[in-house]
């Protein structure tokens, strides 16, 4: 026997809510309403496909009419399961069960060897054998813990609608298992909303047999294969849907029949007219294919853009969405589609501030990643400032050139190994010249460590220019930013080492800027040294914010009280407020926000991504779930992302939890997942992060600047004079231009394995 807990999650609306506002939208759907959601197999995302949990999850984080889908397989014996496909060795462990039953069949004309349904009896299956995720990117932990789904307990799991897809009814044909006598014959099935296929003469069959409820829905494949019992490509039959119309009432398509996608893996530049010559002809049209972790570059790791792109284009809505992660299809329906035209007050609102500007889309620190910032909604935009060796200061995220530019194979002969600054060499700007440094180009990179998995917006991988710190400035005043973030870094080493001033460098730029006697611009000095802090203490319209760059458990009053010396607000890592397991987990929450609210501390989370590997698995690969709980569940203050728009899209919308409404993006409560596993099936806990101390805080005072005598690798700059910026300040680019989910309940569940 083995046993495993099943959450029920209850979602409870803030009594503080307001009332909710009025939508005017108007749905481009072909009746008129709202996108229907539809969960493929349960939360697939997550959990294995059709197993209990996905499907208890969705009861609690998507809108209440989503509808389940099962791909309907049939056994021996000729009863009905839920599998993602006929071959069930890639979903099951049935390999692992039966070693000795792979088999080999003609599916749809082609050879394929693998395990399947048809040659096990029902009882087989669901004695002995267990479900498994089946995308390796998706959590593991959750795999043979339940068995195979039959048809009768997932149509039993109290959901308004099911959708059957049945991929190959003739297949089954072939082996005496006759798909639409066993749809016409089963009761419980009668109650089935949809029902689709990509076979017509299935749909054919059933015409007329079906409860009157039914939506009969043909599936097309890939435009190049071949519908079995026509013999015609799919691409053909889509040129006759006056014709489709005859036996069903909606088409099932692929995101790229509506949507196009280059060899690049970027979209074409319009949309085709399936979805108005399809409402145009009486047919729904509904779309598969959507998962929070397949990714095309125009939408930037944010699955809540590509659901807008098929249900609020300016031209049309498609009527429905197949979802491996129905939270996000419902917050696109039922909040950023719904009341896209509503606008939210940003009195009190989260301060969204960038990191090195829209760094996700242009390289960052460039002026094409500021202009972007700007444009997606960014309070604050940054700049993490570094020095030439000639003295000129300008915005780059690190003072090793070889992340963020083309520094090697160029400069590899000046590299180096600095310690105090990292423990691997690189070529360092203090080391090159201003002028040698323009020579470079800015360079697009994944922070994840692996470009080839999570590769941001090729096409613009050396794209944008070097900002200067005036230049920075200057742009920053000029196009209306809310205020800017300096940050300040290696202080004491440019000092005793380099002879290179950072802190007066700084001061004087904002000073010529007016920075200092201005009080409608925010201005933020961060850094990781106190004493860097102490010498910008006396000018009132500049706050200081001591970056905790090491991750923390705890933040005793102590180490916190010493901080409010030289701190208005502290910026924390991600992991020091949600820790997360090695295996993508997140954690019990830490108290640090906590105690920094307790002393008057403002609290800026840093940095949040979208790319779903950045992402613990408890918030569904979803970046809007994951601000949902810093903001409105941890009430940070700010949040630091390289996609800001993404953040301005959710702090912007009624969904955040201030209107009581049918739908809302409540926040998650780690540990949310890792309670579906019963006490003896929890991963190894991680190691406790260390608390902080005051020796954490408070460093030594700034050394003197020394003279600096080193000429090594270059010419001899001449005299540094900090480049004059432009009066024009388009010159950067011509086109500058409570926590919610609670856990209430659980449910012990005994599942006897023979």
């Amino acid at each position: 026997m083995i046993k495993y807990w099943l959450l029920v999650l209850l979602i409870h609306a803030s009594s503080s809510q307001s009332k909710p506002p009025t939508s005017n939208k108007v749905w481009k759907t072909l009746k008129g309403d709202p996108p229907v959601v539809v969960a493929r197999g349960g939360y697939s995302g997550v959990f294995p496909e059709s197993s209990p949990f996905a499907h208890e999850l969705v009861k609690t984080s998507s809108v209440t009419d989503t509808v389940i889908l099962c791909n309907l397989q049939l056994t021996k014996d000729g009863a009905g399961i839920c599998q993602p496909d006929v071959k069930i060795d890639n979903s099951t462990n049935v390999n692992m069960v039966y070693p000795k039953q792979q088999k080999t069949y003609k599916v749809n004309g082609k050879e394929v060897t693998g395990w399947f349904s048809i040659d096990f009896t029902s009882d087989q299956l669901y004695e002995n054998v267990t479900v498994m995720q089946n995308i390796l990117t998706r959590p593991s932990a959750f795999d043979n813990l339940v068995p195979i789904a039959v048809v009768e307990d997932v149509l039993h799991t109290k959901f308004d609608a099911y959708w059957l897809n049945v991929q190959y009814s003739m297949f089954y044909d072939e082996h005496k298992l006759n798909m639409a006598s066993y749809i016409q014959k089963q009761k419980l099935l009668r109650s089935v909303a949809y029902l689709s296929s990509p076979e017509i003469g299935l749909l054919k069959a059933l015409a007329g047999k079906v409860s009157k409820r039914t939506k009969l829905v043909f599936a097309f494949l890939d435009q190049n294969l071949v519908e079995p019992s026509t013999n015609q490509k799919y691409g053909d039959i889509l040129k006759d849907l006056a014709a489709i119309k005859l036996f069903a009432s909606g088409i099932l398509v692929p995101k790229n029949y509506i949507w196009p996608t280059t060899k690049a893996n970027y979209l074409e530049k319009a949309p085709t007219s399936l979805v108005t010559d399809a409402h145009e002809a009486g047919l729904l049209v509904y779309v598969t294919g959507f998962a929070n972790d397949m990714v095309i570059y125009d939408y930037h790791y944010d699955p809540v853009v590509e659901y807008l792109n098929f249900i609020d284009h300016p031209q049309f809505s498609v009527d429905g969405l197949i979802s491996d992660f129905p939270t996000a299809a419902s917050s696109a329906v039922a909040c950023f589609g719904e009341f896209s035209n509503f606008e939210v007050s940003k009195k009190g609102r989260t301060t969204i501030i960038s990191h090195n500007g829209a760094s996700g889309i242009y390289p960052g620190s460039t002026d094409l990643a500021y202009q972007q910032a700007l444009k997606d909604g960014a309070d604050i935009i940054d700049c993490s400032v570094q020095m030439s060796k000639d003295g000129i200061s300008f915005c780059l995220d690190s003072a090793d050139l070889t992340g963020d530019t083309t520094a090697m194979p160029t400069f590899v002969s000046r590299s180096s190994t600095i310690p105090e600054i990292q423990k691997d060499p690189g070529v360092f700007t203090f080391d090159l010249t201003w002028a040698e440094i323009q020579t470079l180009k800015p360079q697009l990179t994944s922070p994840l460590g692996d470009n080839n998995l999570f590769p941001r917006n090729p096409a613009s991988k050396n794209a944008g220019k070097f900002v200067t710190l005036v230049e920075f400035l200057e742009v920053a005043k000029v196009k209306g930013a809310s205020g800017i973030l300096i940050n300040i870094e290696n202080a004491a080493y440019l000092a005793s080492k380099k002879g290179l001033d950072i802190v007066t460098a700084v001061s004087k730029a904002l000073i010529n800027a007016t920075f200092d006697k201005q009080s409608t611009q925010q201005v933020l000095i961060q850094s990781d040294d106190t004493s860097v802090l102490s010498k910008f203490q006396n000018v009132p319209a500049y706050k200081r914010v001591l970056y905790l760059k090491d991750e923390i458990s705890d933040a005793p009053a102590k180490p916190v009280d010493e901080i409010r010396k030289y701190a208005d607000a502290v910026t924390l890592p991600r992991f020091s407020i949600i820790p997360t397991t090695d295996d993508g987990f997140g954690e019990t929450p830490t108290k640090v926000v906590e105690e920094m609210h307790k002393a008057n501390l403002t609290v800026y989370v840093s940095v949040l991504r979208n790319e779903y590997g950045a992402i613990p698995f408890d918030f569904f690969a979803d970046p809007t779930v994951e601000l949902s709980t810093y903001t409105s569940g941890l009430a940070v203050d700010g949040i630091i992302t390289e996609y800001p728009g993404t953040a301005s899209r959710y702090l912007n919308n009624v969904c955040g939890g201030e209107y009581e409404l049918s739908y809302t993006i409540l926040p998650i409560e780690p540990p949310l997942l890792l309670g579906f596993l019963s006490p003896d099936m929890q991963p190894p806990a991680t190691a406790p992060m260390p608390v902080l101390d005051v020796d954490d805080v408070v460093d030594p005072p700034l050394p003197a600047v020394i003279k600096s005598t080193d000429q090594s690798g270059g010419t001899p700059p001449p005299a540094a004079t900090q480049p004059k910026s432009s009066s024009n300040p388009n010159h950067l680019s011509s086109n500058f231009s409570h926590l919610g989910l609670t856990l209430m309940a659980t449910l012990m569940l005994d599942l006897l394995f023979r």
